[in-house]
């Protein structure tokens, strides 16, 4: 049994780290600048919603700061001296209907009354019909290296920015609609997504972010009665399905592959002005131009959120350098999944022959995929700084077990580090795995028995997969140890881990029975879900009513998850 923490390779030599220049009076004001932009104020919270007549974007900084492609028809083509290519947002010409909204998005984030929604103009913005004041539609261009190999330009092939919004809180957001149509990225897509994609991406962000883990957000889901025809496994089986468009948000898109192509292209000039960006707006504790502690806070913000999705137990599938937020928050949904019973092998992609981004590997890809992002940042680095990027990179392994480990110690309810606690997490792995112990649940129920006198009902279903195994006296034993080592009270050992293990998950046959009856009309199972993963730590009477939180059906050990990944 190989354990999560230690699923990581080595890939460049050690050396030692050697501390850059900088000025501290310089990064304090920044991050005071910083605070005073980002923060809300009791005034700023007090602020009236705006309706969508009152709505427009912000003055665009994406047109100022970098090189537009001067190539102004919109065809797929090779793209070169740019960021950007300016695009408009191909029409849906068939009836329109509202699958879903985010309140909390379109209030928190977007000022945006949520009663917009029954606006008709509503679903013509969501759908790309209808562009709003101020709105600069842009396509991203960015490469990538997939499933290990250099694919060369890849870009926003139908993701469509529209503009940018700073909200009365100060915080910066880009919009794109995904499924608005062909981009000169498009390669062979029509730039299109489907019903069945874009409720996936449209749930798991606002579930993400409900748990805690930082995100991209979706805003809302249209679909249309415009019919596209996808090869849904890629098995030469065509079929027609509803076109639709998700309205979805990040502070930026800026991916490791933005770098990448620019310094395969040799472009420094763009490749710098986009790390300068990213720093400016997004990285007020880096200096101006030290490019080795924007590498460094890179790593490790992504390390940390690689350590959140193991803890929950999430598979993202496609994890190509195209596909890694700069930001270290998760972009690009595909076929994503989250862990039913516990098996450190899971491929959600099933176009992954060899297992490449299984759960287990994601650590590891993510050590693979920084170490290409220093590659990229070369052209802007000493030989010295070079050296310095990959001392850092050759930290990630303790980083991130740092990371894994205040994760994990708190889903098993332990209040400070304890001497056996990595073979205390080790050995309830292996009982799990063994066991095929549901993952979510396993922790879950484990935070509502009392270790003292341990009493299973039915309804604690997943602790009966690992009760029955021979170690597990053991190992509530060594957790028993820890718990008093730590001074941890069954009291306060019960709060911490119902705050940290939900209720819920998106499992895959939940998202299923959504897309099916979605695709035929009926919206209300993807809304009660919206509303239950939005508060995934709460017991909900209809979720458990229609078994959210017990075993997957027998029919969800047959789904697959299909091809969904397409040019983003």
């Amino acid at each position: 049994m190989q354990f999560p923490i230690f699923a990581v390779i080595l890939l460049v030599p050690g050396r030692s780290l050697t501390s850059t220049s900088s000025t501290c009076l310089n990064i304090s004001q920044r991050f005071l600048v910083f605070l005073t932009k980002y923060s809300s104020s009791t005034t700023t919270q007090c602020l009236k919603m705006k309706s969508l007549s009152e709505w427009s974007f912000t003055q665009p900084n994406l047109l100022t700061h970098f090189n537009i492609d001067p190539v102004r028809e919109n065809f797929v083509r090779r793209v070169t001296g740019c960021v950007f290519s300016r695009v408009t947002p191909t029409h849906l010409k068939a009836e329109l209907q509202l699958v879903s909204v985010s309140q909390d998005v379109l209030k928190n984030l977007l000022d945006l009354d949520p009663h917009e929604e029954m606006n008709p103009s509503f679903a013509n913005f969501l759908a790309g019909n209808q562009l709003l004041p101020g709105s600069e539609p842009l396509a991203h261009r960015y490469g990538g290296y997939q499933f290990g190999y250099w694919a060369g330009q890849l870009g926003d092939g139908r993701a469509i920015t529209i503009g940018e919004y700073v909200n009365s809180k100060g915080t910066r957001w880009e919009l794109q609609l995904k499924g608005a149509g062909k981009t000169p990225y498009s390669r062979n897509g029509d730039g299109r997504a489907v019903l069945r994609s874009s409720i996936r991406e449209f749930l798991c962000s606002e579930a993400m972010d409900a748990l805690g883990i930082p995100t991209s957000r979706a805003a809302a889901v249209v679909v249309s009665k415009d019919m596209v025809v996808r090869d849904q496994f890629y098995n030469g089986r065509m079929k027609y399905e509803p076109a639709a468009v998700v309205l979805r948000l990040a502070p930026t898109w800026f991916r490791i592959g933005s770098l990448e192509i620019l310094a395969k292209e040799q472009e420094k000039l763009n490749l710098k002005q986009v790390v300068d960006f990213t720093i400016e707006h997004y990285m007020p504790t880096v200096e101006r131009e030290n490019y080795v502690k924007f590498f460094e806070t890179v790593v490790e913000q992504s390390s940390a959120l690689v350590a959140k999705w193991m803890a929950h137990g999430f598979t993202h599938g496609v994890l190509n350098t195209d596909n890694m937020s700069l930001l270290s928050i998760t972009i690009d949904y595909g076929p994503f999944g989250f862990l039913d019973s516990y098996n450190p092998s899971f491929v959600p992609n099933h176009s992954d022959d060899e297992g490449r981004y299984s759960y287990l590997n994601q650590p590891k890809i993510f050590k693979w995929n920084l170490a290409c992002l220093a590659d990229a940042l070369q052209p802007l680095l000493s030989a010295e700084e070079q050296k310095q990027t990959a001392d850092i990179i050759n930290r990630f392994d303790d980083i991130y077990l740092e990371q894994f480990m205040s994760i994990f110690r708190r889903k098993l309810g332990l209040s400070q580090p304890a001497k056996d606690e990595v073979g205390l997490i080790q050995l309830l792995l292996d009982i799990m795995q063994q066991g095929r112990a549901d993952f979510t649940q396993t922790f879950r129920q484990l935070g509502d028995i009392h270790l003292d006198n341990i009493e299973l009902s039915e309804e604690h279903w997943a602790l009966h997969s690992v009760s029955n195994h021979r170690r597990f006296s053991e190992f509530i034993g060594v957790y028993q140890a820890s718990l008093k080592e730590t001074q941890t009270s069954e009291e306060e050992r019960h709060r911490i881990m119902n705050s940290v293990n939900p209720q819920y998950v998106l499992r895959n046959w939940m998202a299923e029975s959504a897309i099916r009856q979605a695709e035929k009309g009926d919206f209300h199972l993807t809304n009660l879900l919206l509303k239950v993963l939005r508060k995934p730590y709460e017991k909900e009477d209809e979720a458990e009513a229609l078994g959210f939180s017990k075993p997957p059906p027998d029919w969800a050990c047959s789904l697959r998850n299909p091809a969904l990944y397409v040019s983003n």
